[in-house]
């Protein structure tokens, strides 16, 4: 098993880590290294909240604007300014953990991406399919934004031991990803 936290390897624990998984400290990325992922890290989260609107601004004023949703729906203008701290908090979390020594290939790194990719596929699926699907682009949103509380909290749980803060740089996030559960699930019962 490899250290993840900077810490040299215990008896138990080969020097050279796995492979894939990078250098086990973030001492030995280069500050040039380090800043190019986390420009990379922001880019991704970047490049998901991008195609993601496009999908929200097509809609949010349609269908999403006569919709019944519950009573503690956040007003519309609440949306944007949280998903862009989420964003870049998620980014940070990620690059903390490279930073550690987790390589893109790891598990927290994999898991960090197929969350990523969930929550890019949600926000067609619940804005943008409505108007062709009805009702059953919603429940295939449920589905999918459950997907994502999973992946994300298996995300929370193997980036904590690498570095703490990168897992509470995710908890917002869960938080949130779980808020807009309750509001998907809300929408798929009554619309």
């Amino acid at each position: 098993m490899q250290s993840h936290s900077g810490e040299s390897p215990g008896p138990s624990q080969p020097a050279s880590g796995n492979p894939g998984t990078g250098p086990p400290a973030s001492g030995q990325r280069g500050t040039a290294a380090q800043l190019l992922m986390l420009v990379v890290f922001l880019a991704a989260s970047a490049a998901v909240a991008g195609l993601g609107s496009v999908a929200v601004v097509a809609n949010v004023n349609g269908w999403f604007a006569t919709a019944d949703m519950p009573p503690w729906t956040p007003p519309k203008s609440a949306f944007g300014p949280v998903w862009t701290v989420l964003y870049i908090g998620m980014a940070v979390a990620a690059w903390l953990v490279w930073r550690h020594g987790a390589g893109l290939t790891s598990r927290p790194l994999k898991l960090y991406w197929a969350q990523l990719l969930l929550n890019l596929a949600w926000t067609p699926l619940f804005f943008g399919l409505y108007p062709i699907l009805g009702s059953l682009a919603l429940w295939l949103g449920l589905a999918v934004i459950l997907a994502l509380i999973v992946a994300l909290s298996f995300t929370v749980m193997d980036f904590g031991p690498i570095s703490t803060p990168a897992g509470i740089l995710l908890l917002p996030y869960l938080s949130w990803v779980i808020f807009a559960g309750t509001l998907n699930a809300w929408a798929a019962v009554n619309n």
